[in-house]
């Protein structure tokens, strides 16, 4: 990764991911979230202050120096324990059957590969483990003007969003890495232009 990638993204996406209107949507994911937890993209560590007292301890898998230094202050002031596990979501160093539940907070959209981080996910959760996510992705069918302006953008968002693209449809590709979605959320962000901010809240369990 060049300087931009390494230095800068990680800045903005902590100003981004801690905007306050997330605070809420943070809190309704971590919601049931018990036990261990492998935590995939996890940023400078925004859902920290959020994570339930029954999840006794975070797998944090984060590939970015920065964007982990940056979560230090969060870390310590969690009385849970997080231990950075991890860099590539693609490549999950756990054995199977590892984890009681798995938190994903606007991270499908960057990944090379979702739908491989998302089966190594499914892999690495107990039978019956659970996903919570909350993605942004590709608007609803019905509004097909969004879509439109979601591809224009798509090129762009990714080139200075470290990779960030806005028409992932995220609740296909859960399907499609073997997840039976059990909750699920779809809406748009209030504040935030629709193109950027189509969200897809829920939970899913291994199919």
């Amino acid at each position: 990764m060049g300087f931009y990638a390494e230095r800068v993204v990680p800045r903005i996406v902590n100003v981004a991911c801690g905007a306050k209107q997330a605070g809420p949507l943070r809190r309704r994911v971590c919601e049931g979230l018990e036990g261990e937890v492998v935590e995939i993209g996890f940023g400078t560590g925004h859902n920290v202050p959020f994570y339930p007292p029954a999840v006794t301890g975070v797998a944090a898998v984060e590939p970015s120096e920065l964007g982990w230094r940056l979560a230090g202050e969060r870390i310590g002031a969690s009385s849970i324990p997080v231990r950075r596990a991890g860099l590539d979501g693609q490549s999950l160093p756990f054995e199977d059957d590892s984890f009681d539940a798995a938190l994903s907070t606007w991270t499908l959209c960057t990944i090379p590969d979702a739908v491989a981080a998302l089966r190594e996910v499914r892999r690495v959760l107990k039978p019956g483990g659970t996903l919570h996510f909350v993605e942004h992705g590709l608007a609803p069918e019905q509004d097909e003007n969004v879509r439109r302006w979601q591809r224009r953008l798509d090129p762009v968002n990714q080139r200075f969003l470290g990779g960030c693209h806005l028409t992932r449809p995220i609740v296909e590709m859960l399907t499609t890495a073997g997840f039976t979605i059990t909750e699920l959320d779809v809406f748009y962000e209030k504040g935030a232009p629709k193109a950027m901010a189509a969200d897809s809240l829920g939970t899913a369990v291994s199919s």
